[in-house]
């Protein structure tokens, strides 16, 4: 936690939402609401030129989407906490917003305690949730419990996946070309529905296919 006062930028565009966050926030002696935004590019030229701790961002603004426009503040600004703070309570989205970096994801009906309580939580490095999100989050949808159904090579080459091995060295130790290694990787991305290894191996674990 800071030192120094908790600055909060809010990005939201409805401007009766922003200012009965801008006077609750502000009755709170430890935070200061420095700046209000009603589009995606607005933030985005703020944060390239001023610090903030916590920005309380919505999904949906005229301009932008705020699960990309989550990425896009976390490359600028890596040590800005962005919360996000929406309507929507779609598990997936959740769980987007996360893995584009969000510190958190609150309902706009959470009460003005969950809210401070998260805000610290996140400036602590924890990945916040209000309680109907908490909810929401720990019933996957039934396709998520979809092990995907893997032939023996595949499991073979994500075992070494997860070891870190390249193509090119698991195409040396089994015996096969870089193009082949290549397509059952990409095949194995596809049955996880994963955009990268790092997901692909996360995932893969969690259904207890590999061992950590």
């Amino acid at each position: 936690m800071p030192s120094h006062k908790i600055n909060i930028a809010i990005v939201d565009d409805h401007p009766i939402v922003i200012e009965g966050l801008k006077i609750m926030l502000n009755n709170q002696s430890i935070f200061n609401v420095v700046e209000a935004f009603t589009s995606g590019l607005e933030i985005i030229n703020f944060v390239q030129s001023n610090e903030v701790d916590i920005i309380l961002l919505d999904i949906t603004l005229p301009d932008s989407n705020g699960i990309e426009l989550c990425k896009k503040i976390k490359m600028i600004s890596p040590n800005t906490s962005v919360i996000m703070f929406s309507n929507r309570s779609e598990r997936s989205i959740i769980m987007q917003c996360i893995q584009n970096g969000a510190s958190g994801y609150l309902l706009k009906n959470t009460s003005i305690d969950e809210l401070i309580d998260c805000i610290k939580g996140a400036l602590s490095g924890n990945i916040v949730f209000c309680n109907e999100t908490k909810e929401i989050i720990s019933k996957p949808s039934q396709n998520e419990f979809i092990i995907p159904r893997l032939t023996k090579r595949e499991k073979e080459i994500l075992k070494m996946v997860a070891q870190g091995k390249t193509s090119a060295v698991i195409a040396e130790e089994l015996f096969l070309s870089p193009l082949t290694v290549d397509t059952h990787r990409k095949n194995l991305l596809q049955k996880f529905r994963a955009k990268n290894s790092t997901e692909l191996i996360t995932l893969a674990l969690q259904q207890n296919l590999i061992e950590e």
